[in-house]
């Protein structure tokens, strides 16, 4: 069987385009609440917005320099991006059509209007021509483009206006970028019972001929740049890692443009005008056939007075295990297994606050990548360190689009006094890491807390993660040794329990499928079910290939990329992949190994993509808590059986709703919160008292 074989493979690249069509299918879909579809739109714009400015700038880099060798799926740089150009141009015209077609007059008739500038009542004229006059006029600048002023260098994603106007009859060029500073989107006086709305952009073309007095205005149109906002950062080199990704996101705002975001009916003249001063092609041009720039709708999906349009809010709840008890007390009693966001992430806060209060802790060791701009957790390090604690926190500066908020905590927790590491050269820390050492009667003891999820309380509400606190002493050793290996010179011991890229976790995981494969090949059951973000890496997809052809039973949850092809008869047909698109979007790694009835299951911060066995830090940890691998056995059974929102990959890549005719109705993000709202319940009646209050209060 030649595994090499081009067919077998979905490319990368295409692969995350089809996952982003299928959060768009989420916007299209009628079942979802109206201004939740919305939101999903925004999703899908800000998700294409980062994959120009990272994928796309890095194949168009790799074209620049000459670079030709194939991918996994037998296509070239150049290939690439013809196909993606390609798709991308389908998903943008699917883009404006659901907004334009579908959502915004769904919107009207919920009383919810975006006012064409035509159609403008008087009282509404006058209320924004005092709008104009006292915010607007002071904040806009109109650049003239001539010989003296050459075109403006404007910011990535900045949504700008282009003019094209006649003064003492000769024709020439202005551009003004629409203000962020202000409200893209403002509301209109209304006295027709509905909610009236106009762009701010369109304000602005109401009153241009203010901005160009004694100018004829030709024709005028909206025009919205993204560019290339990888960093590249010589890390070798680098004396002062933190000041040299500094200077990179400042660099950020002006790489070279990638794509063209324009109005559809844009003048012919302007927009080779536009393709000459960006140096842009034509098949970087993408045509709107109605509002530029989607991300808008997100802060709109918000607005008051409409919660009937949105999803009822699902509360996380508290942690049964903690139910009053002192949260040392509870974690050196047993493993406790959080579930996020259906269990609260307060449980996590609580366990550092606690841990910065308490006298008899010692030290607090914690890896952070990313966090939320007001961080409790922080905040608590911080705390801690006042307190005398010893407190080493590794910031992950590298963390892609999240590096200047990691620089101002990284630059608060040294004020505080905290020992702050950056992180290995050439290397992201990617694993969610907590030790937290204390003095007890009984000598030192060792906390850990190891999760598949981000130190974010405020990702923690959005985003299906797993969290471990466990006071097992190997745990305590392997977690100790591999601070020792992050901020010191300590060579990577042999590990106990978990295991860690970029050293061991590619060889832990392939092990584990050759074991599985092994088993099958004696005509036992084997059985490997694996849940993640991306499935890319190609060493492992020929793994679980050659278990599939042994007659192992394969299950992948892949919530995004997946280059590996499912159902291919003789190669793949023991291989079943879904993708799961909800109101939570799908974060733990999970992977089980059947192994023969003696059942494996890790929890890992470790998706299986190159990047993160090679080039990352990561860890794997297992659960051995016999009632926790249930736990996470019945969470992977009923994702599993999802018949809501599972799609399931073809063998030619594509995905496609599962037929749900004479199937039971299981949506797996609302059981999943039913059974944390039962589990509450349950132990507050055998308690016959309250748990701790969440730290966002009971109400939130």
């Amino acid at each position: 069987m030649d595994l090499e074989n081009k067919d077998y493979y979905v490319n990368r690249e295409l692969s995350w385009l089809m996952f982003n069509e299928r959060v768009l299918e989420e916007a299209y879909d009628k079942s979802n609440p109206l201004l939740e579809r919305l939101k999903f739109l925004a999703i899908t714009a800000s998700n294409l917005d980062e994959f120009f400015m990272v994928r796309v700038s890095g194949l168009l880099d790799q074209v620049d320099i000459g670079y030709s060798k194939r991918d996994i799926a037998g296509l070239t740089p150049q290939e690439q991006l013809q196909k993606i150009s390609e798709k991308a141009h389908e998903m943008y015209a699917k883009q404006n059509s659901c907004l334009m077609r579908s959502l915004l007059p769904a919107l009207e008739k919920e009383g919810i209007v975006f006012v064409d500038p035509k159609e403008l009542t008087n009282e509404q004229k006058n209320f924004i021509k005092e709008y104009f006059n006292s915010t607007l006029y002071p904040i806009v600048t109109p650049m003239a483009i001539d010989q003296s002023r050459p075109f403006p260098l404007l910011p990535n994603k900045s949504l700008n206006i282009i003019l094209q106007i006649v003064k003492d009859d000769e024709k020439l060029y202005a551009v003004m970028q629409v203000p962020t500073v202000v409200p893209r989107i403002t509301e209109l006086p209304s006295s027709n019972g509905l909610r009236e709305f106009i762009m701010l952009e369109d304000i602005l073309s109401m009153f241009v001929g203010e901005l160009f007095e004694g100018c004829e205005v030709k024709n005028l149109s909206y025009f919205r740049i993204t560019r290339n906002s990888d960093l590249t950062i010589d890390e070798e080199d680098t004396e002062d890692l933190l000041m040299e990704i500094e200077k990179s996101i400042k660099k950020r705002k002006w790489g070279d443009p990638v794509r063209l975001e324009i109005e559809k009916n844009m003048d012919s003249e302007i927009k080779t005008f536009l393709l000459d001063m960006l140096e842009l092609d034509g098949e970087d041009i993408y045509e709107s056939t109605g509002y530029i720039d989607f991300n808008v709708w997100m802060k709109f999906s918000s607005i008051n007075g409409f919660d009937h349009l949105r999803n009822e809010v699902l509360k996380p709840q508290p942690v049964p295990a903690f139910m009053d008890k002192n949260i040392f007390d509870a974690i050196r009693e047993k493993d406790i297994l959080v579930h996020h966001p259906y269990e609260s992430f307060d449980c996590v806060v609580k366990y550092i606050q606690e841990a910065a209060k308490d006298p008899n802790v010692l030290a607090i060791k914690q890896t952070l990548y990313r966090v939320s701009g007001n961080s409790p957790i922080v905040a608590a390090l911080i705390q801690a360190a006042e307190n005398g604690k010893q407190v080493t926190v590794l910031v992950e500066l590298k963390a892609r689009f999240d590096e200047a908020n990691n620089i101002i905590w990284a630059k608060k927790l040294e004020k505080a006094g905290c020992h702050v590491i950056y992180g290995l050269v050439g290397l992201k820390t990617h694993c969610k890491i907590c030790l937290v050492v204390r003095q007890e009667e009984d000598g030192i003891k060792r906390y850990v807390h190891m999760a598949t999820g981000n130190y974010n309380d405020s990702t923690a509400k959005l985003y299906t993660d797993f969290g471990l606190f466990t006071a097992r002493e190997s745990f305590g050793t392997d977690v100790s040794a591999l601070f020792n290996v992050l901020t010191g010179y300590s060579k990577p011991p042999q590990w106990k329990k978990i295991s860690v890229a970029p050293t061991t976790l590619r060889q832990t995981f392939l092990q584990w499928i050759e074991n599985e494969t092994k088993i099958a090949k004696k005509g036992r059951y084997a059985e490997i079910t694996a849940k993640m973000n991306s499935l890319v890496d190609d060493e492992i997809i020929k793994a679980l290939y050659k278990a599939s052809i042994a007659g192992v039973k394969i299950n992948l949850i892949v919530r995004g990329i997946c280059c590996l092809k499912s159902g291919i008869p003789g190669v793949s047909d023991n291989i079943r992949v879904i993708s799961i698109v909800d109101r939570f979007l799908e974060h733990s790694r999970i992977y089980y190994f059947h192994d023969d009835g003696n059942e494996k299951i890790f929890l890992s911060s470790a998706d299986w993509m190159p990047r993160n066995l090679n080039k990352r830090v990561e860890t794997a940890f297992p659960i051995e808590d016999e009632a926790l691998k249930e736990r996470i056995k019945e969470t992977l059974k009923i994702t599993l059986n999802d018949t809501v929102k599972v799609r399931e990959q073809q063998p030619d890549g594509t995905y496609e709703h599962i037929d749900r005719r004479g199937k039971e109705v299981i949506h797996s993000q609302l059981i999943f919160h039913s059974q944390a709202v039962e589990a509450y319940k349950k132990a507050k009646k055998e308690n016959n008292t309250d748990m701790f209050i969440p730290i966002e209060g009971k109400n939130d």
